[in-house]
């Protein structure tokens, strides 16, 4: 299995100012059907979402998904 970065804010409410967005970790080979087809994705910390985005570098990443990827790596 095969993860990279994905993009999918943490969308808050606009009045709030909760800091930047956040981009989980998802399946790859997933990314490409999201963003055509509009199915959802699962990403390691279990949050789900359609791609709608694609992070830039330097992005910031979910913290639990970033700690169950470098379990899995490590």
């Amino acid at each position: 299995m095969t993860t990279e970065v994905l993009e999918r804010p943490e969308v808050k409410d606009a009045d709030a100012d909760t800091g930047p967005e956040m981009f989980h970790y998802v399946r790859k080979d997933k990314i490409a059907e999201s963003a055509v087809m509009g199915t959802f994705v699962i990403a390691l910390c279990g949050e789900r979402f359609p791609v709608t985005r694609t992070p830039k570098p330097g992005s910031p990443v979910c913290p639990r998904c970033k700690e169950i990827y470098e379990s899995m790596t490590g």
